[in-house]
């Protein structure tokens, strides 16, 4: 039990800092719009983009959210890794930022699997 808390909280934390606080500090820099830009997105998906991962990390840090609304954030995240994983393989090709997504999916992944396994015991 304590080692599926730590292993959750470990990567909740990674994805509220990767995925939540780090686009909402970052997102009008002007190469965070580039590299919206460079996938071939409009400059309004990035700002829809960063609202959502914000809101889907505060569900998934705050304790009180119901399990509902978590199971929607890990849903939305998990199709925010596969699209960008996608988007920068039709774009760049093989390469790092093609395959980075699917490292946070699965850190994703820890983090659902051992909330659940909180929640069973």
């Amino acid at each position: 039990m304590k080692t599926n808390k730590i292993l959750f909280w470990v990567a909740t934390s990674f994805i509220f800092l990767f995925e939540g606080v780090m686009p909402a500090l970052t997102s009008q820099s002007e190469m965070a719009k580039e590299s919206i830009r460079h996938l071939g997105y409009p400059d309004y998906f990035g700002v829809a983009l960063v609202v959502f991962k914000v809101l889907g990390t505060l569900a998934l840090i705050i304790p009180q959210v119901p399990a509902r609304i978590k199971e929607w954030a890990y849903a939305g995240f998990a199709f925010d890794f596969i699209f960008a994983s996608i988007s920068h393989f039709a774009i760049d090709g093989l390469g790092f930022f093609a395959f980075f997504p699917m490292i946070i999916l699965g850190v994703l992944g820890v983090s659902y699997f051992n909330y659940y396994k909180i929640r069973e015991l």
